[in-house]
């Protein structure tokens, strides 16, 4: 198969389209994922009975299955007990869900990563949890974790190819579209895979930057 120049240009625009929406997956999945395991950290940390099991044993079940296993779960198999949302939906809550199991362990080390010196005085001066949480131990926990949770992102970015298998339109799907349309496989393919590196290497360029910053400010 030869490239055809022609056909590369006349369809970038739509495989353009396919990265927005890309960006658009990663972008919410990357919010959901990260309110989350924050929530699921948080709720671990304080070992409250039967839901810190509940809550450990969650995270180590999606961890221990497949992306691409828990989007076909809950596109195909969900419908069958009333529960279904479009492929989009479903790809942002399967994709923001999944993640959100890796960043509660991030948010855990860092969690405990705050010297109990800092828990102990909060403690000694009676201040109320909530301010200890939101004025002491996240702000600390988050300079821990943000160069993990920039990473994360990246991978987000990459892995929702798989939400192609759910007929989710992002970039991978459009270019699958494109060469069955066509027959010509050579310049969608190629082209994607340049466009997802356009965006995910500038992007670990950034969080690079900023995990060197923050580590000459500790």
């Amino acid at each position: 198969m030869i490239w055809d120049n022609q056909f590369a240009i006349s369809i970038i625009p739509t495989l353009l389209r396919g990265l927005v929406t890309t960006v658009q997956i990663t972008l919410l999945g990357t919010a959901l994922a990260a309110v989350l395991g924050l929530v699921v950290a948080i709720l671990r940390y304080l070992r409250i009975p039967v839901l810190s099991q509940v809550l450990t044993f969650g995270v180590l079940f999606v961890r221990g299955t497949p992306l691409l296993v828990q989007a076909y779960f809950a596109f195909f198999v969900l419908p069958n007990f009333g529960i279904s949302f479009s492929a989009l939906v479903t790809g942002v809550l399967v994709i923001g869900i999944n993640y959100s199991a890796y960043l509660a362990e991030v948010y855990r080390a860092g969690i405990e990563s705050v010297a109990k010196g800092q828990w102990e005085a909060a403690t000694a001066l009676n201040l109320p949890r909530a301010r200890v949480w939101f004025r002491i131990v996240l702000p600390q926990a988050f300079r821990t974790v943000v160069p993990m949770l920039g990473n994360y992102l990246i991978m987000m970015f990459k892995d929702s190819a798989v939400l192609s298998a759910i007929t989710v339109i992002e970039l991978m799907a459009t270019a699958q579209r494109i060469g069955i349309s066509e027959f010509r496989y050579l310049e969608p393919f190629t082209i994607a895979a340049i466009l997802y590196f356009l965006v995910s290497y500038p992007s670990s360029l950034i969080v690079n930057r900023l995990e060197a910053r923050l580590a000459t400010q500790q």
